[in-house]
C-alpha cells in the first residue's frame, strides 16, 4: 500500500511501547508514518526504529508552542529523524486577535524552517471552515495572510459541510503534498471510524488524491476496540478500494 498512517491512530500502543507502535504500522502495510509526539524518546532512537522497520517519515504534527519554546532543538531533532515537513496540528483561531497572532507566528517560523530544508504545513479541523467570532473563515484568512501550505483533513472538511473534493481543488496550489484520509460520522456525533464505516466520501477522495498526486495519510481515531484493530480494518479497506 502506498499510504502513510498518522500515529495518533495507534496512540494506545505508543503510550506503552513506541517501537511496537512503529512495528505495528509496518506490519499492517503502511510505508510511511506521520508522528503525533515522540514520548520523550531520543531522536537517534526514533531514527533507528524507523530504519529497522523500513518506514519513511512523512511529516510530524508539531505545535507552534514547541517552536516557541525550543526552535533550534525542534529543528535538530527533525533533521536527525529525516523529517522535512512540520505540520501545525492546531492553533488558536476563534477570534481575529487569535487568528492574527497565529498568522504572525506562522510568518515568523515558516522562512526559518525553510532555511533548514523543512516545509511548514497546517492541519485543519472543522472550525477552519466555519465563521469565527468575528465572521471570518480562518482557512481563508491563513491562505491570504501567510504562505502556509495545508494538509487538508478531508473528514473535518466534510464535518464542516464542505465537499472535500471541492476543497482539494480550491486549495490545489496551497497543499503541502499530503492529506488526511479519514472517515467518520457528521452531526451530531463527530465520531471517527475506520475507513468505509462512516459517511465521508472516502472512495471519491482517494480517486481525487491519486489524480492530484497527493500522499494519503490515514488517520483513524476511535481505538475501536484498539488502535491496531481499527487501523487493520482501514488497511483491509484500502486493499480493496485503494
Amino acid at each position: 500500500m502506498n499510504y502513510g498512517i498518522q500515529l495518533f491512530s495507534l496512540r494506545d500502543i505508543a503510550e506503552k511501547n513506541y517501537e511496537e507502535m512503529l512495528k505495528t504500522a509496518a506490519e499492517l502495510g503502511f510505508e510511511s508514518v506521520e508522528t503525533a509526539g515522540f514520548f520523550e524518546h531520543d531522536a537517534h532512537q526514533i531514527k533507528e526504529w524507523l530504519d529497522k522497520y523500513n518506514l519513511r517519515i512523512a511529516g510530524t504534527h508539531t505545535s507552534l508552542d514547541e517552536l516557541d519554546n525550543d526552535f533550534d532543538g525542534v529543528v535538530k531533532y527533525h533533521k536527525i529523524i529525516g523529517n522535512k515537513k512540520i505540520i501545525i496540528p492546531w492553533a488558536p483561531l476563534k477570534n481575529n486577535e487569535e487568528l492574527k497572532n497565529t498568522a504572525e507566528r506562522i510568518n515568523k517560523y515558516q522562512p526559518m524552517l525553510a532555511e533548514n530544508g523543512i516545509e511548514m504545513g497546517y492541519h485543519n479541523h472543522f472550525k477552519e471552515f466555519v465563521l469565527n467570532d468575528n465572521a471570518v473563515y480562518p482557512i481563508a484568512y491563513l491562505a491570504e495572510k501567510t504562505k502556509i501550505k495545508f494538509e487538508i483533513d478531508t473528514y473535518w472538511a466534510f464535518v464542516a459541510d464542505r465537499n472535500p473534493i471541492t476543497v482539494l481543488e480550491e486549495y490545489r496550489e496551497k497543499l503541502i503534498g499530503c492529506i488526511h484520509l479519514k472517515d467518520g460520522l457528521r452531526y451530531p456525533d463527530f465520531l471517527g471510524t475506520s475507513l468505509g464505516e462512516g459517511s465521508a466520501p472516502v472512495r471519491d477522495i482517494i480517486a481525487k488524491a491519486k489524480d492530484m498526486n497527493l500522499e494519503m495519510i490515514v488517520e483513524s481515531e476511535g481505538l475501536d476496540p484498539t488502535g491496531k484493530e481499527e487501523v487493520a480494518r482501514c488497511a483491509e479497506f484500502l486493499k480493496v478500494n485503494g
